[in-house]
Order: structure tokens, then sequence, then C-alpha cells
């Protein structure tokens, strides 16, 4: 919902410190991988309930998941780069619930919830770029992509502020968890019946 909004924003942020990277041999791929370390460390700090260091390692995450865009467009943009990049991404958004389901097991059936329906949204997105791909169909709104971004109520922005909000408040996981799990399947829905529209019956 916010990413058309804030793309523009982050890669004005990051287009310096990507070609600062760039010129130095860094590739975008590394700073993915980078990116993807320190979500792993913040699951592991979930885990053991240190979750103000949690907060803290997402946000690095996020800030390497801008800078690998930013690293790619100083140099040149690859298949395999956007492949790493989507992958890391989902593989990290449900980690970080299923940290919070190790972390305490009453979080266990919340967490399920959020990761399946995190599913819902990772498939439609995904099956749409595929399908994009061989219309020749193309979007820069959310900023050059590597493939069609399809928009809805739960793109990037939002899953990053539900995933920090539960570090800040981790007593309200379950909460967060269901809502922001229902908002992914009214997305998928939404984006079910765009490609409906935009593709062929």
């Amino acid at each position: 919902m916010f990413d058309a909004t804030l793309r523009p924003v982050v890669d004005r942020c990051c287009s310096g410190a990507g070609r600062w990277l760039a010129n130095r041999g860094v590739s975008a791929s590394v700073v993915s991988i980078i990116g993807f370390g320190f979500g792993v460390l913040a699951a592991f700090a979930i885990v053991n309930g240190l979750m103000m260091l949690a907060f803290c390692l997402i946000m690095l995450n996020r800030i390497c998941d801008g800078l690998d865009g930013a690293v790619a467009r100083a140099t040149h943009p690859t298949d395999f780069g956007g492949f790493l990049d989507i992958t890391l991404d989902f593989v990290f958004y449900a980690m970080i619930p299923f940290a919070f389901a190790i972390h305490d097991p009453a979080n266990a059936i919340a967490a399920c919830f959020l990761i399946f329906s995190f599913f819902g949204t990772g498939v439609t997105f995904l099956g749409f770029a595929v399908m994009a791909e061989r219309r020749g169909l193309q979007t820069e709104v959310r900023g050059k992509k590597s493939f069609y971004y399809l928009g809805g109520l739960t793109e990037g922005a939002e899953t990053i502020i539900i995933l920090l909000l539960m570090t800040l408040t981790p007593d309200w996981f379950v909460y967060y968890a269901y809502l922001f799990g229902a908002l992914c399947w009214i997305t998928a829905s939404f984006r079910t019946y765009e490609a409906y529209q935009k593709l062929p019956n």
C-alpha cells in the first residue's frame, strides 16, 4: 500500500551509498546475503527474548534490502540478483514469526496462520509476475524492479512495520499476527481479481 510512495524516497536515500559500494566492487547479491544474515541474527535474538536487538537487526536487514537495489542500479541488474533478492525477502518474512513461535509456544498457532497468509500473498505476487513477464507487462510504480510488482494492502513496507511492532510489543504478537494475516488474505483476493482483469481467461 505504501511502497509506491516510499520507494522513490528510499531509492534517493540509497543511491549514493549504492554507487560507493559498487565502485569498491561490492555486488548487489553480496549485499542481499549480508542483509539476510542480519535477518537470521534477528530471528535468533527473538528466540532468546532479545527484542530490542532483534528490532535493530531487522532495521539493518531492511537497509541492506534498499542498498542491494541501489548497487544493482549503479552496476547492472541481473536476473539471478532479482531472484536472490525476492527469495531471501520471503524467507526472512516467514522466519520472524517462526522465531516468535519458538520463543513462546503460545504464539505458535498465530505464527502458523501468519506464515500461511504470507504464502497466499507470495504465490499471488510471484504467480502474476510470471504471467506478466510472459505477456510483456511492465510497471515502475514501485521503482525499477526485476519483474512486475503487484501491489496490495500488505506490501513490503507494511510487513516491516508489523514485524518491528512485534519486537517492540511482543506480548501483542498474537493480535498482530491474526490482524495482519487477515489483511494478507484480502491482498491475495484483490491480486487474484486484478490478475483476472489483466490476464486472458
